[in-house]
């Protein structure tokens, strides 16, 4: 049975949460990947992310780009992501949605900040059905890897790594 998620995401959502799990969430997600979650990170720092209406508390961020062709998982341990990832969450992210493999340093920096990782099943036109609307938020120059926000119902992702375990598929 799937895990409702709504968002903004709790402490406690990520504590009822286990690798394996398959959650379906609704509510508001970004969207950013290698142009854009840099960008992001380096506002965190310079502190002029409150200058905008982006409130990462309790957030999710799917590593995607918005397309008219849909929208589907990117890697998520691309350096340009990956190295992006325990800022985000240090700085409230709770869900990071991709695919791929993360290093054991950011499971354990995710599990350190309170959050997860869940991989979104790549199948973009399937996923897009689940996308009520869309507007970029940032970085529009970007195109299609602007940082958007999306509001998604019942938008759908299995946990890969939480609370320092990671989903294995080797037997």
């Amino acid at each position: 049975m799937a895990k409702v998620i709504n968002t903004p995401v709790t402490d406690q959502d990520i504590d009822d949460i286990n690798i394996g799990d398959m959650l379906l969430i609704t509510g508001l997600i970004y969207t950013g990947r290698d142009a854009v979650l840099p960008k992001i990170v380096s506002m965190i720092k310079n502190n002029s992310l409150n200058q905008t209406d982006i409130n990462l508390q309790g957030s999710i961020i799917f590593h995607t780009a918005v397309s008219p062709a849909g929208i589907g998982p990117t890697s998520s341990n691309k350096l340009e992501i990956e190295s992006n990832i325990p800022a985000l969450a240090k700085s409230g992210v709770k869900i990071h949605l991709g695919k791929g493999d993360l290093k054991p340093k950011t499971i354990e920096l995710l599990n350190e900040y309170k959050s997860i990782f869940a991989k979104v099943p790549p199948v973009s036109s399937l996923l897009t059905d689940n996308v009520i609307s869309e507007k970029v938020v940032a970085f529009s120059e970007e195109g299609m890897e602007a940082f958007h926000e999306l509001k998604v119902v019942e938008f759908p992702a299995i946990v890969a790594a939480a609370h320092g375990q990671v989903l294995s598929f080797e037997s």
